[in-house]
């Protein structure tokens, strides 16, 4: 395949990119992640997926960008990361007891053409007492993590259950990622 591009500067996004044995670099493309108003997060996932491997594709016209983003959902509203120790509190407290959703939006693009899926993992979130929310956040790990969690770290002891792409949760759902990569590459052939 020609030069991968990961559009992304996430360690778990290019940890999780290495798992499918591919060679890529990696460029993390600056877009505005404002939401729009009244965006579903679904729509909202895609967007920037896409935003992020035109914004890639611009720099690095030959290659074929990788670009994700990865969202949660409670309660029909879109969840990002946390920007104070406070704000973390009232995502846990909401989360707390409750199934929430996590979208990804997945872009494979080149100049010529552009594949896109968006994946959505259901997660249990266990109760948290406020004790375990100190505790927690004085790990430092939900700082930058949407939800302000992460699945892969110590946050997996308050999460009983998902339902669909455990990889998803993580930041980039990995079967989704080799079929649109494995589509892409025939489409590829087809034109040679």
């Amino acid at each position: 395949m020609a030069n991968i591009i990961l559009a992304s500067s996430s360690p778990r996004r290019q940890e999780l990119l290495t798992q499918l044995g591919l060679d890529f670099k990696v460029h993390s493309p600056d877009v505005d992640e404002t939401v729009y108003p009244d965006e579903s997060v679904k729509c909202y996932v895609e967007r920037l997926a896409r935003e992020k491997a035109q914004a890639v594709l611009t720099l690095y016209p030959d290659a074929i960008v990788i670009a994700a983003d990865t969202s949660l959902s409670f309660a029909g509203k879109i969840i990002g990361k946390p920007d104070s120790k406070q704000h973390a509190f009232e995502i846990w407290t909401q989360l707390s007891g409750q199934w929430h959703d996590v979208y990804s939006g997945i872009c494979v693009a080149s100049r010529s053409k552009m594949l896109r899926d968006v994946v959505r993992t259901q997660v249990e979130f266990m109760q948290l007492s406020s004790s375990a929310m100190e505790a927690y956040w004085d790990t430092g790990e939900p700082i930058g993590k949407a939800g302000a969690y992460a699945i892969q770290g110590i946050a997996a002891r308050f999460i009983p259950q998902i339902r669909g792409s455990y990889s998803n949760v993580v930041g980039l759902p990995l079967h989704e990622t080799a079929q649109l990569l494995e589509s892409f590459k025939a489409r590829s052939e087809e034109h040679t």
